[in-house]
């Protein structure tokens, strides 16, 4: 195992991020893994979080699908009292401080894809901007029982594609869309169960703790040869990442 990544939901719900930082110094200390990095909205992130914990993180990926304050609320992304914005360029600053490779998330639905990002993102620099085509996954954010409904955020491959052509010249870029994302990544939820997309919903397996990862990662359904293609292996240990902190 080389590399583990917590995301949500958000991470830093439970005890503000205490129980999270704990996780992550295990997995560097303990158990030594190359690379640890979270996935986080942002909002609930402080400066004393890196003061404890920022050394053993590699890398911080922060959620952000605009640079329009209106549309993250239209989105579902506002956050109160918070600027999404705002909150991006410290969050930016404390990763630069503490020596931690910063990266953004964005996925690209109905009401960003005309958008124009390339001059704040270039302005961020993040060593790498994830960019997804919303997916549908059903049970999750379509069907019977979401939490969510994102029928109306689709977007087709074609404008998909727009959008990363009128972004190319950002070098950081790194496109992912439905096909590369579905089935590529090994998901445990807080069962540890391999969560398996291959018929468009998320099917767990048996729980680790019950069947042990030889047998449990038979039912995850990871396409290993797509992992490889959409990029899944890069460089992501802040030691060899080489960044000008």
């Amino acid at each position: 195992m080389e590399k583990i990544n917590f995301s949500g939901g958000e991470p830093f719900l439970h005890q503000r991020g205490e129980y999270l930082g704990q996780l992550v110094k295990f997995c560097k200390e303990e158990l030594r893994l190359p690379s640890v990095s979270i996935v986080s909205n942002g909002s609930l992130v402080r400066e004393r979080w890196f003061k404890s914990y920022g050394a053993y993180l590699d890398i911080l990926a922060i959620s952000c699908d605009s640079f329009d304050e209106q549309v993250n609320v239209l989105i579902g992304r506002g956050q109160g009292k918070i600027n999404h914005v705002e909150n991006l360029q410290k969050l930016r600053k404390w990763c630069r401080d503490y020596r931690v490779a910063f990266k953004i998330n964005s996925v690209i639905n109905r009401f960003n894809v005309g958008e124009d990002m390339k001059e704040p993102i270039k302005a961020l620099n993040p060593v790498r901007w994830k960019v997804f085509q919303c997916l549908i996954i059903e049970g999750e954010n379509a069907g019977e029982g979401a939490l969510r409904e994102a029928e109306r955020f689709v977007i087709s491959d074609e404008e998909f594609k727009a959008f990363l052509d009128r972004h190319r010249e950002v070098s950081c870029l790194v496109p992912e869309s439905n096909q590369k994302m579905k089935d590529s990544y090994l998901i445990l939820d807080e069962y540890m169960r391999f969560l398996n997309c291959r018929n468009g919903r998320k099917d767990p397996s048996k729980s680790i703790l019950d069947i042990g990862v030889e047998e449990a990662i038979k039912f995850s359904g990871f396409d290993e040869k797509m992992f490889l293609k959409r990029g899944g292996k890069y460089v992501w240990s802040k030691a060899d990442l080489k960044l000008d902190w």
